[in-house]
């Protein structure tokens, strides 16, 4: 018990640091467009970085924080399988709770996919063919990003080892979690339909 802590304490730990990593906010600040924080929704991630109308920071920084959950996994993978498990879930939860922003971060969806890929690249190649599917469907970017990550965790009891798809499942209320705010819309029909804000500006 204790060697199995020791082991997935390291693996989290450099995930957390990882995933704790803001690139949102680097990457805005270095483009002199200020703190990312006090824009929109006051999120660090992607969507909220499309907000300023900079759309190729906003997909780098998707790619960057998917990346950095890959990163996590392979690295830590090099020790074994738990290992990945548990840098699986410090990137995260490091992407969500970073302690250099009083653990006020992201909703993790980027972050979740990154880890995904790592762990067991089908079941990432299925939550991205989801979330075109759902997005194809309701136009809702939200949406589409809490129903692909359901359809993933339930692939991954079919295509991983069942630690992996055991910490796939338990992100995936984590994940709904963060996105309170948007569920809130959706039931309310308020949300942001994909394609809409780019409709008002024209």
């Amino acid at each position: 018990m204790v060697s199995t802590l020791i082991l997935l304490f390291g693996p989290f730990l450099l995930g957390y640091l990882l995933g704790s990593i803001p690139f949102g906010l680097l990457l805005t600040r270095a483009a002199g467009l200020g703190d990312i924080r006090k824009v929109g929704s006051g999120n660090i991630g992607a969507t909220n970085v499309l907000r300023t109308g900079r759309k190729g920071l906003a997909i780098a920084t998707l790619l960057l924080d998917a990346l950095k959950g890959v990163a996590a996994v392979l690295i830590a993978d090099q020790v074994g399988e738990l290992a990945a498990v548990g840098a699986a879930a410090g990137a995260v939860l490091g992407h969500m709770f970073p302690v250099w922003l009083s653990f006020k971060g992201g909703k993790g969806v980027a972050t979740t996919l990154g880890v995904m890929w790592g762990l067991a690249w089908p079941v990432g190649a299925i939550a991205c063919a989801a979330w075109l599917l759902f997005a194809a469907i309701f136009r809702y970017s939200s949406l589409a990003a809490l129903l692909s990550v359901v359809v993933a965790a339930l692939a991954a009891w079919l295509l991983t080892d069942p630690r992996a798809a055991m910490l796939l499942t338990l992100l995936v209320p984590l994940v709904w979690a963060r996105h309170h705010e948007n569920i809130g819309r959706l039931l309310k029909g308020t949300e942001t339909k994909i394609g809409e804000r780019a409709k008002a500006a024209s």
